[in-house]
């Protein structure tokens, strides 16, 4: 037994060591195929007197039906500069009750409906979604209408929203990581509304039931939403719910104003903020970008990839499997509607703070000096490319994906161009995206840790102490 113990311990010590290695593949195996395009259906549109946008894609398959329903405007960006988080919140209770039905009601139709309903909101938009067995189409979305049109917004679930995010904003403010988004992002975007998408203590208390009502007819308008319906349903069939369900929803208030672009450059802003006896800092890293649409988007995604989106990324094999610095270090593109953002970030140890910080910067450095090798750039293409291709296969993720780029000025074209798009990219522009990007005296530097770890951070500048 115990040699056994001895011979697993040994085992576990040496995979420690060497099993991070890629391992030797056989000769003879065949190369990949070539990435397929996402086979794009025909999208059947049809635009309601009102102005709700509907969009049908027939699909073989499940006996299942898909909605997803999506307001622009109607987002965290919408929320006033004192109520940040507001649209999740009125999200949260459109299924909470209704002028006919409670919460525990609505749930239960909905699974007799053998589906779900719910909505989220995101920067740019508010989003409703609801499936059904293809038997209950009708009645399922004659719910979704209901949920979305009549919500009562009941005291005795406000009041218990506002407990649960109370609850949940304290253990989230418990965490490093998120009082370090919060002052990223406020490096970031400045005053813009992108900034201000965490709930706070006060905005969560200052909510009212009538504010909700108010910002339902402002926020929730039918000319300003899109309706998707996938599944097992014909075009004409989809539509003719689609007129029974919203087609007397008629326009009430005036709509949500128009939120400018963000900044596109930003003076970079060094930041540390204190957290007594933590024995590790969390680092953000970040600077603006360019919003979804832009030219720039495929190919700098691309970037990011390559610097830090996956186990196979540089940052991530530097940091962690050469430097042994963190288990994570990773790089996104944040891609919105009127803007974007570049975000680093990593949980290091205390006395490794400013060498990581340096590691990021060696690397951001790198992407836009020296060429990609072509097999990491392939590798990557296919990487991109294949994640994208498996996470619409099902016909949610189709709706859910459509949804979305409307959301953020992404035409419904965009869904079949995107996996070209990708293969298309150039090693030359990958270079210039990293000179354009990733330049490093233009990104800020936010770090969560303890007072010990501020002479690592001299190198880089003087940093802002808020203990």
């Amino acid at each position: 037994m115990h040699k056994t113990l001895i011979a697993l311990a040994t085992t576990v010590l040496v995979c420690g060591q060497v099993c991070a290695k890629a391992p030797r593949l056989p000769k003879d195996l065949p190369s990949y195929a070539p990435d397929k395009p996402l086979p794009v259906p025909q999208i059947e549109q049809k635009t309601l007197g009102n102005g709700l946008i509907v969009w049908a894609i027939p699909r073989q398959g499940l006996p299942r039906v898909d909605y997803v329903l999506a307001f622009r405007g109607a987002g965290l960006a919408a929320d006033p500069k004192d109520r940040p988080g507001f649209a999740s919140i009125l999200a949260g209770l459109l299924s909470e009750g209704t002028e006919k039905h409670d919460s525990k009601s609505i749930a239960e139709i909905a699974q007799g409906h053998g589906g779900g309903i719910g909505a989220s909101a995101g920067n740019d938009g508010l989003t409703l979604y609801a499936n059904a067995l293809a038997s209950h189409a009708e009645p399922m979305l004659d719910l979704l209408a209901e949920v979305t049109r009549t919500p009562v917004f009941p005291e005795k679930e406000v009041a218990l929203t506002r407990a649960n995010a109370l609850q949940g904003l304290k253990a989230a403010e418990a965490q490093p990581g998120f009082r370090a988004e919060r002052a990223i992002l406020a490096a970031i975007y400045g005053d813009h509304p992108y900034a201000r998408t965490q709930a706070t203590e006060e905005s969560i208390n200052a909510f009212t039931r009538e504010e909700l009502q108010r910002a339902h007819a402002q926020r929730l308008r039918p000319d300003q939403a899109l309706l998707v319906v996938t599944g097992r349903i014909e075009a004409d069939a989809a539509f003719a719910l689609a007129e029974k369900a919203f087609g007397d929803w008629e326009v009430e208030d005036t709509g949500p104003e128009v939120i400018a672009a963000s900044r596109d450059r930003a003076k970079p802003s060094l930041v540390h903020l204190e957290r007594a006896g933590s024995v590790q800092s969390a680092l953000r890293i970040g600077r603006p970008a360019v919003a979804a649409a832009h030219e720039d988007a495929i190919p700098l995604r691309l970037v990011t990839t390559i610097l830090g989106g996956g186990f196979s990324s540089r940052l991530m094999q530097n940091l962690r499997e050469d430097k042994g610095y963190t288990y994570g270090a990773s790089v996104g593109y944040r891609s919105q509607s009127v803007g974007g953002a570049l975000v680093a970030g990593a949980d290091v140890r205390n006395e490794v703070t400013g060498a990581a910080i340096g590691e990021f910067m060696a690397e951001f450095k790198r992407i836009g000096t020296q060429t990609v090798p072509a097999a990491e750039l392939e590798m990557h293409k296919r990487f991109v490319a294949g994640g994208y291709l498996i996470g619409n296969q099902l016909q949610a993720s189709v709706a859910g994906t459509l949804a979305g780029n409307w959301l953020v000025g992404l035409p419904p074209e965009y869904l079949g161009e995107y996996v070209p798009k990708v293969r298309a990219v150039s090693a030359e522009q990958i270079l210039q995206m990293g000179r354009k990007y990733y330049a490093v005296d233009q990104w800020s530097i936010v770090v969560v840790g303890d007072a010990a770890v501020a002479g690592q951070l001299r190198q880089y500048g003087k940093f802002e102490t808020v203990k």
